[in-house]
């Protein structure tokens, strides 16, 4: 059917009339008819030209999906981040393997004084609070223990209490947790300022291998410093214990020692020994890493060394869970 809009008697026209005019005439041509207008004005012509160029089509909005599927898109979305993770942190601690493989093939290459002065960093300075956290620790646990204890007249065991947990677990777990927060994050906001400053790409155009120059030393001065910490924290979280217990129970320092004596084996010392340098590696890989990826804005900065700490702490955490299920398998 053909159709034919007389606008000869019109007088007045506005955009919405125009338009409802156009959409008439496309919805008719559309069905397959012809459409036409008769009796334009110039103005009214130049107004119906104005409305055809800016038929432009509405973006349709996706239908929203329900609660159930955008949960699932949300849990596959973290599984596939954590799975893109791990597969970046692994490819790194190979990156930084085989390059101290490379650094024991030629020691000269290894870096001294940045080696040194990292040990300093994340050793020595970190003793006062690593120190003050354990001691008080220790209080905790001896005056909670003795607390619990009295009530069963077994107050005497609180210093078995405070051997196993201050020496197997609490004192190193605190510490890597410290040191993730203090020296992890210092990682990456050193490396991740370089890499705002552009310093790191610097060291490529001079042919320097940045995983030489910046992770190796850091990397090398937490693992070893680490076990120095966890045996300082050790001694720290025992002695708080004994100071609670000689004020507290009036168990006297020597019969407190009588009792450490007995109440704890070598292996309970080097089960937390032990795990210190896995921990010191992870938390050094995590914020070398996490450095590197740095964008160049300070807000990056910012964001990777939260995500740093983090990481860090939790990696510290679930790799200390699985030290305790292999030590209980296999009788420690």
């Amino acid at each position: 059917m053909d159709l034919t809009l007389d606008l000869a008697a019109v007088e007045r026209l506005d955009t919405a009339g125009a338009w409802l005019l156009y959409r008439t005439l496309k919805e008719c041509r559309a069905a397959g008819g012809g459409a036409a207008y008769a009796g334009l004005t110039p103005a009214y012509a130049a107004m119906l030209e104005t409305v055809a160029a800016n038929d432009q089509p509405c973006e349709v909005e996706p239908p929203r999906s329900s609660a159930l599927v955008a949960l699932l898109e949300h849990i596959g979305g973290g599984v596939m981040d954590v799975a893109e993770e791990a597969k970046q942190q692994i490819a790194f601690l190979g990156l930084v393997l085989a390059t101290f493989m490379g650094t024991l093939r030629h020691p000269g290459r290894l870096r001294l004084v940045p080696l040194v002065h990292h040990m300093e960093k994340v050793g020595l300075n970190a003793l006062p609070i690593v120190g003050l956290i354990s001691f008080l620790i220790g209080v905790v646990l001896a005056f909670q223990g003795a607390t619990q204890l009295q009530r069963f007249g077994a107050e005497i065991f609180v210093v078995n209490l405070i051997a196993v947990s201050v020496l197997r677990e609490i004192a190193i777990l605190l510490t890597a947790i410290v040191v993730a927060g203090r020296s992890g994050s210092a990682f990456t906001a050193e490396i991740g300022s370089m890499v705002v400053n552009e310093e790191v790409d610097a060291m490529r155009t001079l042919g320097l291998d940045p995983i030489e120059v910046l992770v190796l030393p850091r990397v090398l001065a937490l693992v070893i410093t680490l076990p120095l910490l966890a045996f300082f924290a050790d001694m720290m979280g025992l002695f708080g214990g004994m100071l609670m217990c000689w004020g507290a129970l009036d168990i006297s320092p020597a019969l407190y020692l009588e009792r450490l004596q007995g109440a704890i084996s070598p292996w309970s010392f080097w089960v937390g020994i032990i795990k210190a340098p896995v921990f010191a590696f992870l938390i050094a890989m995590v914020g070398c890493l996490e450095g590197l990826r740095v964008t160049r804005s300070a807000e990056s900065v910012g964001q990777q060394t939260t995500r740093s700490v983090v990481t860090g702490i939790f990696l510290v955490i679930v790799v200390d869970a699985l030290f305790s299920i292999f030590f209980a398998a296999v009788g420690v």
